[in-house]
Parts: C-alpha cells; structure tokens; sequence
C-alpha cells in the first residue's frame, strides 16, 4: 500500500530522524477508534479533523477527536483542506474549558500513514499530526507526527493510549 510517490526523494524530504523527543497520550481507545472510524467512513476520501486536549512539556495529552469537512472537493481522494470556519468555531467552544485544539489528525486512503509534501506545506508548529492509514476502507494503522519547524521537516511521535 505504498504507490510510488511515496518512494520519491520530494517525500523523503519531509520526515527526518530521530523521532522527536515529544510523545501523544491518547485518553482511551474510544478516541483512537474514532479517528479510524471516521477514516473508514470517509474512504476513498481524506477526512480530516481536529484534535482536542492538552499539550504539556512532554507532548500531548489529546481527549477527542472531532471530524471536521474537507473541503477540498477536486482531488479529495489524496489531499484534504480543513475547514476554517470549524476550527474557528470549535477554538470558540473551548474557550474557557481548559482545553485546546492540539493537533490536526487526517487519513491516507491506501496510502502509507506518512506525511507528504502537501502535509508539510499546511503544517504549523508545536502541533500533534496523526495520520491514519486506510487500505480498502480498512483501518490499517496510525502513525504520528510533529513538525520540527527549524528544518521544515517531520519528526516522528511515539503514542499511547492511557490506562484507567
């Protein structure tokens, strides 16, 4: 599930090592499961949204994952534009709760769970990227990403999901 793109020297480019020295705690299965769930459902298209939670010294402590449009609707099949209009109304809804908006999370249907150059173009820093891999409307795996903004590439992000 890799098309050759994926072996181009322009998508090596955007992820570089070490990993970072960040990590993701997810705050339950329930909200890995629907980031797959929304990507399954959204298959053969991108679907997008935002990631809702803490950040910390050590990373990121996300709670929810909310969908938001993708409102790319020319090639929607392998890039997605999240709608401003909800991030702006979910950053309003949170005012006040102590949470925030932490990350933006996205599928790659049949596609590896990596950063392309087109994610690295709209990524901002100090910001959680999870990208779920999607092969045949299934759910095969999610890496996560940060941006290392000095050098414009992707670190990698080590995740877990919390216990009780």
């Amino acid at each position: 599930m890799e098309p050759e793109r994926f072996r181009s020297a322009a998508y090596r480019r955007v992820i570089d090592a070490p990993a970072s020295a960040l990590a993701a705690r997810f705050g339950g299965e329930q909200v890995v499961a629907a980031m797959a769930r929304m990507a399954e459902q959204g298959y053969p298209k991108e679907v997008c949204g935002l990631l809702i939670g803490h950040q910390h010294d050590w990373g990121w402590e996300v709670l929810e994952a909310r969908q938001v449009a993708n409102l790319n609707t020319e090639r929607a099949t392998d890039r997605f534009v999240l709608d401003p209009a909800a991030y702006q109304r979910i950053d309003r809804q949170l005012r006040g709760s102590g949470q925030e908006i932490v990350g933006v999370f996205h599928s790659h249907p049949d596609c590896p769970a990596r950063p392309s150059p087109t994610d690295l173009e709209s990524a901002w820093e100090g910001f959680l990227y999870p990208i779920v891999s999607v092969g045949s409307g299934k759910a095969a795996g999610m890496l996560c990403w940060t941006l290392d903004d000095a050098r414009r590439v992707f670190r990698a992000v080590t995740w877990e999901i919390a216990c009780g």
